[in-house]
């Protein structure tokens, strides 16, 4: 990436202190638009903390956030969705009694800022509907868009909520351990999910994931955490060849 770019999104000295307990410690990051970037780090590192601050789930005792050069450090949720940050969980979030296509439907609702209405079908906004099945069709959800979300199989479930995700068309997805809890049969899946995400380069992807042979393949950089301290931040190659890494965290037998 060429210098003097300005990074679309920048964490400068981010810091969260609960009670005594600095879960995030003088966290900076310069991420570039359209890079994938992961963060790994041992249960505990603050992966997720730094996730709840960049979506706006948590307020930084110090440090500043920069969306695009302009600082969202006070943002809540709401803001920080409206200017372009959209958040996946370690546990999928979507509305069980709702089929697939209406969950979609939903989020694309939200971002035209129009209203749900719950006696209408979703026939009723065709405009909606077909995007919402483009999106299922590219997270390989299309054949179930009639089904109850509910009827999910978990990674199908998985799949759901990185379309809900995709139908408020973030900026920037923040993506929480999104193969938490699956069998080693669906892995593979979403892995080839989110490789086909980063290929397009139309938007940011920040991953959170245990899995480090998925984040060496998908990653343009890697952030690596340790109690709460930023240690390293690299290409996967020079990530990997890194000897406080390596002794800190890759030389150890992980936790998944």
């Amino acid at each position: 990436m060429e210098e003097g770019i300005r990074p679309i999104l920048e964490l400068s000295g981010l810091t969260i202190n609960f009670g005594g307990n600095i879960a995030v410690n003088e966290v900076t990051i310069k991420v570039q638009a359209y890079q994938f970037v992961s963060l790994i780090g041992p249960n505990g590192a603050g992966k997720t903390t730094l996730f709840n601050l960049i979506s706006g789930q948590y307020q930084s005792t110090s440090g500043a956030i920069f969306l695009k050069g302009k600082e969202i450090t006070e943002f809540g949720v709401a803001e920080t969705a409206q200017f372009g940050i959209g958040r996946s969980f370690q546990l999928a979030s979507y509305y069980p009694n709702l089929t697939v296509l209406e969950n979609v439907c939903l989020a694309i609702q939200i971002l035209k800022k129009k209203s749900w209405v719950f006696w209408k079908r979703t026939s009723d906004f065709p405009e909606f509907e077909d995007q919402a099945y483009e999106i299922l069709k590219s997270v390989l959800l299309a054949d179930k868009w009639n089904h109850s979300a509910a009827t999910l199989s978990h990674g199908e479930q998985r799949k759901l909520e990185i379309a809900i995700l995709l139908g408020m068309d973030p900026e920037i997805m923040l993506l929480d351990e999104p193969t938490a809890g699956m069998s080693i049969e669906e892995v593979p899946a979403i892995l080839d999910l989110l490789e086909a995400l980063r290929d397009k380069r139309d938007r940011t992807i920040l991953l959170v994931e245990h899995k480090i042979d998925m984040v060496i393949r998908l990653s343009d950089k890697i952030a690596v955490l340790q109690e709460g301290r930023l240690i390293a931040y690299d290409d996967p190659q020079k990530i990997m060849e890194n000897k406080q890494v390596q002794a800190a965290y890759l030389g150890k037998a992980y936790e998944g």
